[in-house]
């Protein structure tokens, strides 16, 4: 990842929620995303197959309210940090049976970028003491989301 890129993303991680994170930490985040769309993308893949649909629209992603709102946070963020397109770039569109719609494909980095505010935010509720999560915190984080996506 580029330099500029990872400063964007450490200043992001410190307006999301007053974190510091370096570049080993922009490593684990970046595997972060693209474990985490692909697994709301493959759900709504079942979702699409199950209303015997071949596209994936973007009412088959299955968004809940809190990372909706995560998503509009995200907006307001990049605004001034201008992560959409390094997002856009970084996130993985893994092969489907289906393909994705225009509409669906267009919301990857909004959704990247509300995954990526929830994550943030994440590490302050299991310690809200932490400045510069660890090993042991991303570790806790990925779990969550893991049980949770």
């Amino acid at each position: 990842m580029p330099v500029m890129a990872v400063s964007k993303f450490e200043q992001f991680f410190h307006a999301a929620a007053g974190l510091d994170i370096d570049k080993a930490d922009v490593k684990r985040y970046e595997q972060f995303i693209n474990e985490q769309l692909p697994a709301l993308l493959f759900r709504a893949q079942a979702t699409a197959k199950s209303n015997v649909r071949d596209i994936i629209e973007p009412f088959d992603l299955p968004i809940t309210k809190g990372l909706r709102q995560c998503m509009h946070e995200f907006e307001v963020m990049d605004k001034d940090l201008g992560l959409t397109p390094i997002l856009d770039e970084l996130v993985a569109r893994p092969p489907l049976d289906m393909a994705y719609s225009v509409e669906t494909e267009s919301q990857f980095a909004a959704i990247a970028g509300g995954l990526s505010v929830a994550l943030a935010r994440t590490f302050t509720i299991i310690d809200p003491k932490v400045k510069n999560p660890q090993s042991d915190e991303w570790e806790r984080a990925y779990r969550l989301f893991s049980l949770l996506l």
